[in-house]
């Protein structure tokens, strides 16, 4: 007979619309706000402004999904780990 792990970090890994809870609340704010946008103006034009901006954030956010090394700007980790004291020369040649 199988035996099953009980998995119980299923928030962790949750998607809907294929965006992780964090961001499908940003962009559940987004159309909220553009409703209220909608709702308040009389404009042709600023309804389908915010209708296009709504399906660029969702492709943007899609994007950062598929890759997050685009915002990683900085290293992780350091070059080298080491418990001594940093003087703050380099002596390596690289």
């Amino acid at each position: 007979m199988k035996k099953f792990e009980v998995y119980k970090n299923i928030r962790k890994r949750a998607v809907i619309f294929g965006l992780p809870l964090s961001l499908f609340a940003v962009m559940m704010i987004s159309i909220i706000a553009s409703l209220l946008i909608i709702i308040f103006s009389f404009s042709f034009g600023v309804i389908i402004s915010v209708m296009v901006f709504n399906a660029v954030l969702y492709v943007a956010l899609i994007r950062i999904i598929n890759n997050p090394q685009i915002f990683q700007l900085t290293r992780i980790f350091p070059k080298s780990i080491s418990n001594k004291r940093n003087s703050g020369l380099d002596y390596e040649h690289d």
